[in-house]
């Protein structure tokens, strides 16, 4: 089923997420959701807090970058292969150079601005089997896996843009948490009974 996403401006985009238990009632229909709603709106990462749940879950498939020219053939194929579910994901170090990258977010759509952030991130996660993972990414999945992470810590990833942008932003960040912005996927806006 898809899900509306849910827009800046809405309370539980702020919360930090709780931990998951294995009993949690109906997860692997949540997370069939949350794919759903993920590709329904073109994207390559999705947290729970986006579709309203202050939970630490977030899904990542970044094969629309392996297609990227810029890559290696490496780079290309391990970004080909890679879908992971995390839940009760914890960072356990950032390290590498801090580089700029065009972000974008479901939750604050028509806005792309460049974030640093670290190129290589170690994080320890279960999967949806409740198995333990501790891994190592770097540079485009680093960067997608940081930026979903976030979501679940209640940071947005305008939260890391200069004072000056912020300020330069605020009128279009306003009228989307107001629903005015034309966008061709489910959202939910802040005091607004109903999705459109």
């Amino acid at each position: 089923m898809v899900l509306p996403i849910v827009a800046y401006g809405d309370p539980v985009l702020r919360k930090v997420g709780k931990e998951i238990e294995k009993d949690f009632p109906k997860l692997d229909e949540l997370i069939e959701n949350m794919w759903e709603s993920m590709y329904n709106a073109s994207g390559v990462g999705l947290a729970a807090p986006q579709i309203g749940l202050p939970l630490r879950l977030f899904i990542v498939d970044a094969t629309p970058f392996a297609e990227d020219d810029e890559l290696t053939e490496a780079e290309q194929n391990t970004l080909k292969e890679f879908k992971q579910v995390f839940i009760n994901a914890k960072i356990v170090e950032e390290t590498g150079k801090d580089w700029a990258f065009n972000e974008g977010c479901l939750s604050i759509p028509d806005i792309r601005e460049d974030v640093f952030r670290k190129d290589t991130v170690t994080i320890t996660f279960m999967d949806e089997c409740f198995k333990e993972h501790t891994e190592t990414y770097d540079g485009i999945l680093a960067r997608i896996i940081q930026h979903e992470y976030d979501h679940i810590e209640g940071i947005l990833f305008t939260d890391k843009l200069s004072s000056l942008k912020r300020r330069l932003l605020k009128g279009r960040l306003s009228n989307i948490s107001k629903g005015k912005i034309s966008v061709d996927y489910r959202m939910r806006f802040p005091n607004m009974k109903k999705a459109r």
